[in-house]
């Protein structure tokens, strides 16, 4: 009898791996629910700037002397940077903003320094030559205060100093926070280290419980806010992106009246409920969601909810920048089981170890496949099972159960699974 295969491709990096998969395994196919672009990018920016939620147009808050400071998210992010500051750029100048009072933020929280050609190409050529760029520096920050969740407030100086400060970013799903995009590029993205560590070590207190992702309640978020609050952020630009990054909506204003805005919006894309299979394929939706390992994992988290308890999950991310995190390569050499590092975590919260609790948790109550450029070793240091193509990986499932029924999720960086 001859099997109906049916073929799925995923992205892998800038590329793209065919899944091949009988279709009488296939439980569904989880896609965002996109619209039809109907409008341009910096169409839909321009009309957020024109009626920013609970806040003045930025055009009547600057002046020709205001000193302005944008954030600006690195290169481990998809926000589409360069389409973003034109639109912005223009409501600053019908304030009579000058471009020698405009800097460029780049938010780097803990992440590494990145090449001069890199901060360009995030803004674009014309943008680079003529504002002056500069990273986030966590050596460089002043002590503001503290957060109610113990947290304290230290600010990079650039953007402390500024008169005004506006945050741009991209608004999704969030393990931790609940979401990104709102106050998150000032805690973390241009924080001290000692803040930043604090931040995340608060997680180790909600880690077992109800998951965070796609919550505006988070502590985290409600941290977040605080800590931008305290630093006076005045304004926030957020796009909400579509599965090929093409901007689909964007919220302009208040740090949390306009976050909470485009929640929704991302909440009616990309909150899928689905029925528990035996199985799901994976992928991260390619570059830069699966640049490392660190960031891949996000992906994972987002999968959990489609898959029964003692299920397979195949994680198809390139990572071809390694793990992501010194921290968390240790950890992963250092802890021989997924129940070290979860203990470990309990007891002792380090930043990029909180990784390897999160893969460890996940371990424990499902049988993880990864698909990647990493080196076998380090795969299984992070306690999944390497496999050298997706046809490997799904030939191990299939071997254990003929009959799995299993979800494919192209675009697991964007899509949060909810049980049904």
């Amino acid at each position: 009898m001859t099997t109906n295969v049916k073929t799925i491709p995923l992205a892998f990096g800038s590329g793209i791996l065919k899944l091949d998969i009988p279709e009488k395994n296939i439980s569904s196919i989880i896609l965002p629910s996109e619209l039809e672009i109907k409008e341009e990018g910096a169409s839909l920016i321009k009309k957020a700037l024109e009626n920013p939620i609970k806040s003045k147009r930025l055009s009547e808050i600057v002046n020709p002397d205001s000193r302005i400071a944008i954030i600006v998210s690195d290169v481990t992010r998809p926000t589409p940077t360069a389409k973003i500051l034109p639109p912005l750029l223009e409501e600053l100048y019908l304030g009579g903003a000058k471009n020698e009072n405009i800097t460029i933020v780049f938010a780097l929280g803990l992440h590494r320094l990145q090449t001069e050609e890199e901060c360009c190409q995030l803004v674009g050529k014309e943008i680079f030559e003529k504002i002056r760029c500069i990273q986030h520096d966590r050596k460089r920050c002043k002590h503001l205060g503290e957060t109610s969740f113990g947290t304290p407030v230290e600010v990079f100086e650039e953007v402390v100093d500024s008169d005004v400060i506006i945050s741009t970013g991209t608004l999704e799903f969030h393990y931790y926070a609940g979401y990104g995009g709102g106050g998150k590029s000032i805690l973390p993205g241009v924080s001290s280290e000692k803040s930043i560590l604090s931040f995340h070590s608060f997680y180790s207190k909600l880690f077992e419980g109800d998951p965070l992702s796609g919550r505006t309640d988070s502590p985290a978020r409600k941290n977040i806010e605080e800590a931008a609050r305290i630093t006076g952020l005045d304004f926030i630009l957020n796009v909400v992106l579509d599965s090929k990054k093409e901007i689909v909506d964007a919220v302009a204003g208040d740090l949390v009246g306009a976050h909470r805005k485009g929640t929704e919006y991302v909440d009616a894309m990309y909150k899928v409920p689905v029925e528990p299979a035996d199985a799901v394929v994976v992928s991260c939706g390619g570059f830069p969601k699966d640049i490392n390992l660190y960031q891949a994992t996000k992906s994972l988290e987002n999968a959990t909810s489609a898959v029964k308890k003692g299920g397979s999950i195949i994680l198809v991310a390139e990572c071809a920048e390694g793990i992501g995190n010194k921290v968390y390569e240790c950890w992963n050499r250092e802890c021989r089981a997924p129940e070290d590092a979860v203990k470990r975590f309990k007891n002792h919260c380090e930043f990029g170890g909180h990784k390897a609790a999160i893969v460890g948790r996940t371990a424990k109550e499902f049988k993880l496949y990864l698909v990647s450029k990493l080196p076998e070793t380090e795969s299984r240091n992070a306690f999944f099972i390497p496999t050298k193509s997706i046809d490997e990986a799904l030939e191990k499932v299939l071997s254990e159960n003929p009959d799995a029924k299993i979800h494919v999720m192209p675009n697991g960086g964007w899509t949060l699974t909810v049980k049904q």
